[in-house]
Formats: C-alpha cells, structure tokens, sequence
C-alpha cells in the first residue's frame, strides 16, 4: 500500500535523526541572491510555512541547492524553462478543507468540513534550466558581522517580553513569566545570541495569554517535554530564517535527539502538529511588530 503523506514526510525526518542531522539545519547557503538566509520561497517569492520549510530545507541541504527558490513542472515551463531530464522532484503539501453535506437520522441536513492533505512536486531552480537571469542570481559579498545586528535587537524589543541578563544559562521560566539569557557577550557570536533568545522566545509563546500552548508535560524528558523541545527548535529555526541569521544546533540539542525520535515514531503526525505549533509561534512574534508585516501565504 502506498504510503500516506504523514508517513513519507515522519520516516525522511526520523531517518536524518537517526544519523544526527537536524533537517532544519545548515539549510542555507551564502551563495544566492534571493537570501543569505531565507524560508524557502515559490516561484512568485512568497515563503513556505510549517511542515514544508522542514521538507524543502532538508532536500536543500542533502542535495546541496544553494538556491532557495522552488517550482512546479508546469511553473517551470511558464516562466520559459524546462526541468533537466533526469531530475527528481522533491514533495511538498497542501492542507485544506472539503464540506460535506450528510443527512441525519432525522432527516436533517448537516454540513461537516473534513480536513484533508495532498502533496504535490517542487523542483529547485537548480534542477531547472532556461529560466530568467534572476532566479540563478548570485549574491553579491555580504557586509561583515557586527557586536549586535539591529534588526534582530528591534525585533524581540518590540514583543514586549520581559528578557533579562546574567548567568550562564539560557530559559523560559512560566512561573515568573520572563526569558532569561547569558549576557551577549558569553556568546561566540551575536547570531548565536539571537538563536538561543529565538529558542526561547518560542518557549515564551506557550504562556498565558498568549497561545496557550500545553502538550501535558510531567516531568523532563517525556512525550509533552520532547514535543515542547520539538517546537522551540523549529521555530527558532523559522524565526532565524525569517530574520537573515545563521544558527547553529547547540550542543546540548543534541540531549533531545532521542526523545524526538520516540515522540516521532510513536506519532506519524507529530512532526506535521509541532511544525504548525512552531509556524504558530513564529507568527504571534511577528504580530507583535509595530508594523502590519505582510501576511504569508498558507500552506
């Protein structure tokens, strides 16, 4: 029996954890004009969300695509080019709704909207020849890294939550409702700073008045601790993408790496709910900005 998009999308993402790779990470590469760091993006420009920027990150990186910009075969040929024979495609989803109208014992006619998924073929532009100039573009050299990148600093400000400094360890604590950091400069770089604050911005998502997330965790290291873990990782893997950084897996991550994998195989669908508890996360952050940031489209 073919195998169900949850479980084609689960077994890839447990096979790289078995070998010690996070997908979501070293998905990028300085290299393309569309973004030194970036979501991956359609052929119109608009990011992926949720469960496909893990699938295509991961494709990008085991192929080693430099760009981040993906197609259909049809796309392809409407912007003038065709995909190289030979080429693989690589899947991506598309989660919707279709209404159904059943009659009740009654006689009574009732509407129910049944949740369905459909997964369709994307081919980076790399494996696509004769497109416009631009989508092969190559970046021009980027400008060297400073103390603290503004951007990032407004960014956090603007949420309004209470981060403070001292120590050595980095957390969300719920009681008191604040995230506490090792100051910058315990940090080898200020991009690892702001992966670490992402992490545990994500974690200060779940509080109270907020989203309210609650995966019934008991104590460390079980399913509700490992699914927490699992969301936190990915969105800040989303929120380092979506403003320009370059984190790196830190070591004790490598702690989880079990626990995920149990919470993973126990569930074909769980990296599917913590992929959109992430993308949720990530966009109550981007909620908070002074601004109204343009709404991403769904996918």
């Amino acid at each position: 029996m073919k195998q169900d998009v949850y479980e084609r999308v689960t077994a890839h993402i447990v096979a790289e954890l078995e070998k010690g790779v996070r997908p979501w990470f070293k998905p990028w590469n300085a290299e393309h004009a569309a973004g030194r760091i970036t979501r991956p993006l359609r052929a119109n420009g608009q990011p992926y969300r949720g469960i496909n920027v893990l699938m295509l990150w991961g494709a990008a990186s085991e192929r080693g695509y430099s760009a981040p910009i993906w197609m259909t075969f049809k796309q392809a040929q409407e912007f003038g080019g065709h995909v190289r024979k030979g080429e693989k495609g690589n899947l991506v989803v598309y989660a919707n709704t279709i209404t159904k109208t059943e009659t009740d014992e009654n006689g009574q006619e009732n509407e129910r909207d049944i949740p369905f998924m459909k997964g369709y073929t994307v081919f980076n532009v790399e494996q696509v020849e004769g497109l416009p100039a631009h989508f092969y573009a190559l970046a021009e050299r980027p400008a060297e890294s400073v103390e603290r990148i503004a951007h990032a600093e407004a960014f956090f400000a603007a949420t309004g939550a209470d981060i403070r400094h001292g120590g050595n360890r980095a957390y969300f604590s719920p009681a008191e409702d604040r995230v506490q950091m090792p100051p910058i400069e315990a940090f080898r770089d200020a991009e690892a700073y702001y992966a670490t604050l992402s992490h545990e911005m994500t974690h200060w998502t779940k509080g109270k008045d907020r989203l309210e997330r609650d995966f019934g965790r008991k104590r460390w290291g079980d399913s509700g601790y490992a699914m927490e873990e699992l969301v936190a990782e990915l969105g800040a893997a989303f929120l380092c993408a979506d403003l320009a950084l370059s984190p790196e897996p830190r070591d004790e991550h490598a702690a989880y790496l079990g626990h995920w994998l149990a919470v993973l195989k126990e569930d074909k669908r769980a990296i599917f709910s913590a992929a959109a508890h992430a993308q949720r996360a990530a966009d109550y952050l981007h909620g908070l900005q002074p601004q109204t940031e343009e709404v991403r489209e769904a996918a």
